[in-house]
């Protein structure tokens, strides 16, 4: 091996070294012990969580906190404490201060934090009203070659990549099932040394062509095979990256992972401006004694 090639190898190496330290930066602050009002430590939990996702993405998404998010049939979500959304051709729906409702066709991921107690009525009904929400197909776009008024054929109708964070203990099985990737922050004990983050995966996420197929045709049948061949062939698990140790280093693992499946879903729905525009010129139920203004 030549000089520089070394060079090159010890880059990479430091590469993967550095991930594992930032890991176990990341899981000891989300441990940091505080006397503070349990809101006041959900909240710095969510910023740390926050810093590990803006480390991994690329700079066309933006990290929303604490939003709702809408649909153009009146569907709202809970409050998601995290989502990842392409904010480049879609416009908030509303947006003043901390107040933020975001529709469903930019939300490209929806992050749930947890600390080690989760309230399983609770997490179901998050789960299930993120999983109502429906994108539309009513777009109008100018593309290269032509002015497209329906959905892209590749891309009939899309849904957020669901994520649990959480400390610690692991959840029921059928929560486990309701989300797509769980990240678990284990602090150190005698069986690791180290804190650490470990990653659960949902098997329906298990080769790219069934990502694709979930991602992109949620709830519709899908006719288009382009790619099936080629994407079947093509497992998650094989994005594993191990360390000098043979153990995997999680948090390259989940950068690689979470980034192709961002690929596979390229730009979230194009935005169906008319379709919430039918939405709100629906007739409004208001009270005859209150003016239209004062609705809150």
């Amino acid at each position: 091996m030549t000089e520089e090639q070394e060079k090159k190898n010890k880059v990479i190496q430091n590469i993967k070294s550095n991930y594992k330290q930032v890991e176990r930066t990341i899981v000891e602050k989300l441990y940091i012990k505080q006397d503070l009002h349990g809101s006041t430590i959900g909240s710095m939990r969510e910023d740390t969580w926050n810093e590990l996702f803006q480390m991994v993405l690329p700079k066309k998404f933006v990290m929303e906190q604490s939003v709702f998010i809408i649909d153009s049939a009146g569907g709202i979500s809970r409050e998601v404490d995290l989502a990842i959304i392409d904010e480049t051709y879609t416009p908030y729906i509303f947006r003043y201060g901390r107040v933020k409702f975001i529709p469903i066709e930019a939300v490209a991921v929806v992050v749930e934090c947890k600390s080690k107690k989760i309230d399983v009525e609770n997490i179901n009904a998050w789960c299930d009203q993120i999983s109502n929400l429906r994108t539309a197909k009513g777009s109008i776009v100018r593309l290269a070659t032509h002015i497209e008024t329906e959905a892209m054929i590749t891309q009939q109708s899309t849904r957020p990549i669901r994520i649990l964070c959480k400390l610690d203990n692991p959840v029921e099985e059928k929560i486990e099932k309701r989300f797509d990737f769980i990240i678990y922050a284990r602090a150190a004990d005698k069986d690791h040394p180290h804190a650490h983050l470990e990653i659960k995966r949902n098997q329906n996420f298990n080769n790219l062509w069934m990502c694709y197929k979930e991602l992109n045709f949620y709830g519709v049948e899908s006719a288009v095979d382009l790619g099936k061949v080629a994407l079947e062939k093509y497992q998650l698990e094989k994005y594993e990256i191990n360390d000098c140790k043979g153990e995997i280093n999680t948090l390259l693992t989940f950068n690689m992972q979470l980034n192709q499946l961002l690929m596979l879903i390229n730009n979230p729905m194009l935005f169906p401006h008319k379709e919430y525009v039918r939405m709100f010129n629906q007739p409004e139920e208001v009270d005859n004694e209150q003016d239209c203004s004062n609705i809150d």
